[in-house]
């Protein structure tokens, strides 16, 4: 079961405005863009103004340790589409998304970046399959050149060997239902497997091109260290889609196939002594080797299972109150 954290978001939000029906949230990460928000905001504000669906912006102070704070309070008073949170320390992109989550009001999520390298423009192409009804989640499929575009390749790749999902980029803008950040929990830097994990979960999901520019300001805030880090958490996404019901299955098998090399190199080793009355210690150090890790093994798929197995029960706990919670609402509207 993923881990809740430590504690709550620290949140400031001075401008709260009246609840009113949105159809778009779109959440924006904030850290360090003192420079790109006045004309993030500005090109937004156009956008929406000949969209037919209604935005709100809901940005998500980081623990800037810039102006950003400021800015996002002037910005504030100046569109009203806009909603402000703030995290008083760096919490992470994931973090930040929840919090934006919690605050929005709209029943599709876009998650945008602030720097600018996508424009506001391509938001309402973004999600209009979702608001069409044909499609659950949107990722955007990325136009023109760009500085990482051999790592993303090699990503995008990995990602679609390992998920067998029908996108050519993870790695990119990303519009989903309500529903599917519902379901999904959060987990540091999983956002970027949250198509993956909802495909899994049977959401449907399509791609439309959008392009990528230079970065109007700043300096992007991911280096070559967070390669690594993406291929393991890649590793840990797909061992949970495989087998985080079953991990008897991965386990119990490796287990009995050590077992069965133990047992097969023993009768090999027993029938040299036998025959030729001459022992082969290499033999009886594979003996010893295998019986010992798939014993452990084994155990491992055990206690794996015995995991699984709390998990599938808190799952339709949740489920439960879900479902009483839905009961109550809507015995209220009809009363």
């Amino acid at each position: 079961m993923p881990n809740a954290p430590a504690a709550m978001p620290v949140l400031d939000r001075p401008y709260a405005l009246p609840e009113r029906p949105v159809d778009v949230s779109v959440l924006v990460p904030a850290k360090d863009e003192a420079e790109n928000l006045p004309l993030f905001m500005e090109q937004a504000a156009a956008a929406f103004a000949t969209a037919p669906a209604s935005f709100e912006v809901v940005v998500v102070d980081d623990g800037s340790i810039d102006a950003t704070w400021q800015v996002l309070e002037e910005l504030a008073t100046r569109y009203p589409f806009l909603r402000i949170a703030r995290h008083r320390r760096r919490r992470g992109i994931a973090d930040a998304l929840r919090t934006g989550y919690l605050e929005a009001r709209g029943r599709v999520m876009v998650f945008y970046p602030a720097d600018l390298q996508y424009k506001p423009e391509d938001i309402p192409r973004l999600v209009a399959p979702i608001l069409a009804g044909d499609a659950d989640m949107v990722t955007g499929y990325k136009q023109g050149k760009y500085e990482k575009a051999f790592v993303s390749r090699i990503y995008n790749g990995l990602s679609r060997a390992l998920f067998d999902l029908p996108v050519r980029d993870l790695n990119s803008v990303k519009a989903y239902r309500r529903e599917v950040m519902d379901a999904i929990p959060v987990r540091p830097d999983w956002h970027r497997y949250r198509i993956a994990i909802a495909a899994a979960q049977g959401f449907t999901v399509t791609e439309v091109p959008v392009p990528l520019y230079p970065r109007h300001a700043g300096r992007s805030k991911f280096g070559i260290a967070r390669i690594p880090v993406g291929v393991l958490d890649m590793l840990a996404v797909w061992f949970e889609l495989r087998f985080g019901q079953k991990p008897l299955l991965l386990f119990g098998m490796v287990g009995a196939a050590l077992f069965i090399i133990g047992v097969l190199a023993g009768i090999v080793a027993l029938a040299m002594l036998a025959l030729r009355d001459v022992g082969v210690r290499a033999v009886w150090t594979v003996i010893q080797t295998c019986l010992i890790l798939g014993s452990i093994f084994f155990a491992a798929g055990l206690l794996g299972e015995q995991i699984a197995g709390q998990r599938a029960e808190l799952r339709e706990l949740q489920r439960r109150v879900d479902e009483a919670r839905g009961g109550a609402d809507d015995h209220v509207e009809r009363g």
